[in-house]
């Protein structure tokens, strides 16, 4: 198969589909890739890393997008990088669709199969494409909202770990999944004040065994929610709905009561968001204000450590990328029920439930649509 890694687009995004050990892994296996000239240049990987592991490097993306028979990037593709995609071509990244009626609409046109990292499965329920990103955003986001409550940034002034003699910041996380669990880790670890929020009781017990007792762990309601908020100076936003867009948890209402100088961070902006208040940003321009509350709501927060994430992402993706090199699409689907719940958009068709009856889109089986090819 010849697999095509072009560079990502999206603002101070230096992430990139494959490293160059996971170049050589395709390579190994009798594939051939394409890779855009400097691609991941901006974090350590050079050309010339590339072209040892065995790919080949071109100048453009509009060269790789014309000749791949699958695509592996990073983020979404951008409108420009959904007209290049053609019917038969395979797309494998991160799609988010359900908040991106636009993106949803253009696969659909491309005629392309596009599976995505963030859907994928594993035999634990687990997200195992989206953890390693959720691990990093989940980190980051404690760093980031740190950073923002210093005054300068436009925060309330204070320091999450305290000092002798002044109480630490409170933070509250809203859910307790992969960036719930790693934002915990982060701001205990800084010395704050820490509060879990999240609707299952096993979890929550698994939380506060996991951190013996180091953190609070509440059930989360309408009350905890805005008891919690309005006593916070950090909110992490960190629920998930796998495909299907995240919930608004955090009101306006409430938003509007918080102290002045307090940050909100959504992790789940990449799926619409779950503040209500919330507004994608990026990387040059992270934060805006609302009622006096600051706002991070950056949508590629991993792309802040590309090189981390680049390698993090490879070892979680590479697995999947060589079953659908080595058997081909269609066999590597049918054979992995895992991989086939990554299949969002397939000839025409949606094929994700979630995305479908979201955008309204009539729902497309994903293993009739690939039984019925022959």
């Amino acid at each position: 198969m010849l697999i095509g890694v072009p560079k990502e687009i999206k603002n101070h995004e230096y992430r990139i589909g494959l490293t160059p050990g996971g170049v050589r892994e395709l390579v190994v296996n009798g594939h051939e890739v394409l890779v855009e000239n400097n691609g991941g240049a901006e974090i350590g990987f050079d050309n010339e890393e590339y072209l040892a592991a065995g790919a080949s490097i071109v100048d453009t993306a509009e060269e790789i997008f014309a000749a791949a028979d699958m695509i592996i990037k990073v983020k979404e593709p951008q409108p420009n990088e959904c007209k290049m995609l053609r019917a038969g071509q395979v797309l494998f990244t991160y799609l988010h669709l359900a908040p991106d009626p636009k993106q949803t609409q253009l696969l659909v046109e491309s005629g392309a199969t596009c599976i995505a990292y963030e859907t994928v499965t594993d035999n634990q329920a687990g997200l195992p494409l989206l953890a390693p990103m959720s691990e990093v955003a989940g980190r980051m986001s404690i760093q980031a909202g740190a950073h923002h409550l210093e005054k300068a940034q436009g925060g309330l002034g204070s320091l999450l770990g305290g000092v002798p003699g002044v109480a630490p910041a409170k933070v509250l996380i809203i859910g307790g999944g992969v960036v719930g669990t790693q934002a915990a880790r982060m701001a205990i670890g800084m010395g704050a004040d820490v509060t879990i929020l999240d609707r299952s009781l096993p979890r929550l017990r698994q939380l506060d065994v996991e951190f013996s007792g180091q953190l609070r762990c509440i059930y989360s309601t309408a009350e905890s929610i805005e008891q919690y908020s309005l006593e916070a100076d950090l909110v992490i936003g960190a629920v998930l709905i796998p495909g299907a867009a995240a919930p608004k948890l955090l009101t306006r209402a409430i938003i509007s009561k918080m102290k002045k100088g307090a940050v909100v961070v959504d992790v789940a902006i990449d799926q619409g968001g779950c503040f209500e208040t919330s507004k994608a940003t990026t990387h040059e321009q992270p934060t805006y204000v609302v009622d006096e509350v600051v706002h991070y709501c950056v949508a590629n927060m991993p792309g802040g450590v590309a090189r981390t994430s680049t390698m993090a992402l490879t070892n979680a993706t590479l697995p999947f990328a060589l079953a659908l090199a080595n058997k081909g699409v269609k066999q590597a689907l049918l054979d992995d029920a895992h991989l086939l719940n990554g299949l969002n958009v397939h000839q025409g068709k949606v094929t994700y439930k979630a995305v479908a009856d979201v955008l309204s889109y009539d729902y497309g089986n994903p293993k009739v649509l690939l039984m019925a090819a022959g």
